[in-house]
C-alpha cells in the first residue's frame, strides 16, 4: 500500500538542526508516512545524520545523495522518489506541530478511506521568529470554507498575510506530476513558485484549521534575511518573472475562475512588490534602474496583465519611481516587517 503523505526535508549544510526538523516527522503511529532526506551537496555532516536516520527508520525515511543544485532541485528530487498520495515539503529549519500532524493525518486517511483525495489541503503556518516570545499564525479562516470539499468558486478574498505558501500547502503528489512542475534550480525563492504554477489546475481544496508548520526565521544567513535578500535579488527576480509569465500563459490557455485569477493576480503583485522594494531598499542607481525594468519586462509580456498587477494600491506604487512613491515604499516596507516578522 502506498503511503498517505511523503514529506521532502531538502538539506544543505542541515547538521545543527535538520534532527530536530525529521524527529517532529516521525512520531509513532505514522506507518504511513515517507519521510526522503534529499542531501543537496552538503560539505558539513549532513549526509551522514540523514544516514543514521534511514539506518533507525528503514521502513519510514529515505535518503537521496546528490550534487548540489539548489532548493529547488532538492524539491525536484523528493517529487521524483515520492510514493505518497500527498506531498509536502518542509525545510531542514523547520519542524510540524505533534497535535496539528496528528489531524492532517487523520484527515488525509479519512479521505482515502472514503475516495474522495483532495487536489491541495491548505493548513496554517506559525512564523517562529528567533527571540520573540508572541508567535504570528497565518490563517485562511476568511478566505476559506472549513470542513468541506471546495472549489476555486468558494474562495473568498484573501488578506494580504493570507496567501498560501509552501509551507501551508499539502498537494496531491500525482496532480504535481500532471502539471510536470519542475522548479527552478540552482535558485533560491523557489517556494513562491512551487505554491502558484500547480493552482490552475487544483479543483478540490480542503482547509483544516491548524497551526501544523511552524516557519523559523531570525538565523543570519537565512534566505529571507533582508541584507541575504538583496544579495540574491537576481534570483528573485528571475523566479518573479517566471511566475508572471506563468500567469500570463495561464490566463491565455484557460478560462479561469474569477477568483483563482483575482488570487494568482495578487499574489503576483505582492512578489513583483517584494522585488521592487528589496532594490529601492539597496538604493543604488543599477538597483533602480532594476527595479523599473522590472515592470518595462512585465509590460512587454502582457501588456493586459500588467495593467492589472498596476491596479491594487501596493502595486501602483511601486510601479512607479517617484520621492512620494518611495517614501510610502519605505513606510509599507517597515509596517510589513512589524506585521510578519521578517528579519
Amino acid at each position: 500500500m502506498s503511503p498517505t503523505l511523503t514529506l521532502v526535508v531538502p538539506c544543505y549544510n542541515s547538521q545543527e538542526y535538520m534532527q530536530v526538523s525529521i524527529d517532529s516527522l516521525l512520531k509513532p503511529g505514522y506507518p504511513d508516512i515517507e519521510v526522503i532526506i534529499v542531501n543537496d551537496g552538503s560539505k558539513d555532516d549532513t549526509a551522514r545524520i540523514a544516514d543514521e536516520i534511514q539506518a533507525a527508520h528503514p521502513d519510514r525515511v529515505k535518503v537521496v545523495h546528490k550534487v548540489n543544485g539548489g532548493h529547488g532541485s532538492a524539491i525536484n528530487a523528493g517529487l521524483a522518489a515520492a510514493t505518497g498520495t500527498y506531498f509536502k515539503v518542509l525545510d531542514s529549519d523547520d519542524w510540524l506541530d505533534p497535535d496539528a500532524y496528528q489531524e492532517v493525518m487523520t484527515l488525509l486517511r479519512k479521505l482515502g478511506s472514503e475516495d474522495r483525495e483532495l487536489d491541495l489541503l491548505v493548513t496554517n503556518f506559525v512564523y517562529e521568529k528567533q527571540g520573540k516570545r508572541n508567535k504570528r499564525s497565518v490563517h485562511y479562516r476568511h478566505a476559506l470554507p472549513r470542513n468541506q470539499i471546495f472549489g476555486w468558486k468558494q474562495a473568498r478574498s484573501f488578506w494580504t498575510w493570507q496567501y498560501m505558501l509552501m509551507h501551508s500547502m499539502i498537494y496531491r503528489t500525482e496532480l504535481l506530476r500532471e502539471v510536470n512542475l519542475e522548479v527552478p534550480e540552482h535558485s533560491f525563492y523557489v517556494d513562491n513558485y512551487f505554491a502558484f504554477v500547480p493552482l490552475p489546475q487544483v479543483h478540490r481544496i480542503g482547509y483544516l484549521d491548524v497551526d501544523l508548520y511552524r516557519y523559523f526565521i531570525g538565523r543570519d544567513d537565512q534566505s529571507v534575511n533582508e541584507k541575504v535578500m538583496i544579495g540574491r535579488i537576481d534570483q528573485q527576480i528571475n523566479v518573479n518573472m517566471l511566475m508572471v509569465k506563468h500567469l500570463s500563459q495561464a490566463r491565455k490557455d484557460m478560462t479561469l475562475p474569477a477568483s483563482l485569477e483575482r488570487y494568482m493576480t495578487r499574489y503576483a503583485t505582492l512578489v513583483t512588490a517584494v522585488s521592487s522594494v528589496l532594490l529601492l531598499r539597496d538604493g543604488s542607481p543599477n538597483s533602480l534602474e532594476k527595479k523599473n525594468q522590472i515592470w518595462r519586462d512585465i509590460e512587454a509580456i502582457d501588456p493586459d496583465l500588467s495593467k492589472e498587477l498596476r491596479k491594487p494600491l501596493v502595486g501602483w506604487v511601486v510601479s512607479r519611481d517617484t520621492k512620494l512613491t518611495r517614501f510610502a515604499m519605505r513606510v509599507g516596507y517597515h509596517a510589513s516587517k512589524i506585521l510578519v516578522g521578517f528579519n
